[in-house]
């Protein structure tokens, strides 16, 4: 004998359906969520194109996106330019707000050489005011 379906029970349960149906399960193929985050990179460092000495470590570099905005500019911007600057950007980029120096031990084959070369990763990210001479 067949149930039937109450609209007490639909009341119920249709927003519990709807909420599963909604939810995104990432938000990109990498699992990072919008905004400037901390991204793992594997480098390997080699002393010559054969890969004679070499070695390797994890760094971390900066990806993401940030707002930016544009509108009307001001009135005395206007005056300035002469009336050619009639809109007013403010980009912002994810960008490294903090680095580190980490070693990274580079190995010759037979043991002959062991050294260590410090190189720069990034500690934490930021948006910040994009600039022409770092792009």
């Amino acid at each position: 004998m067949a149930q039937r379906v109450t609209p007490d029970v639909l009341v119920l349960v249709l927003p519990i359906v709807l909420l599963v149906l909604l939810t995104p399960f990432s938000w990109s193929s990498d699992g990072l969520g919008p905004g400037c985050h901390l991204y793992p990179i594997n480098v390997t460092i080699r002393s010559d194109q054969k890969g004679t000495c070499q070695g390797a470590r994890v760094v971390y570099a900066c990806v993401g996106y940030c707002d930016s905005s544009a509108f009307p500019s001001r009135y005395s911007v206007l005056l300035a330019s002469n009336f050619t600057h009639n809109i007013t950007s403010v980009s912002r980029c994810c960008t490294i707000s903090k680095a580190i120096k980490v070693k990274v031990h580079v190995e010759c084959p037979e043991g002959h050489r062991h050294d260590n070369i410090e190189i720069l990763t990034a500690k934490a990210c930021r948006c910040n005011v994009c600039h022409k001479a770092r792009y």
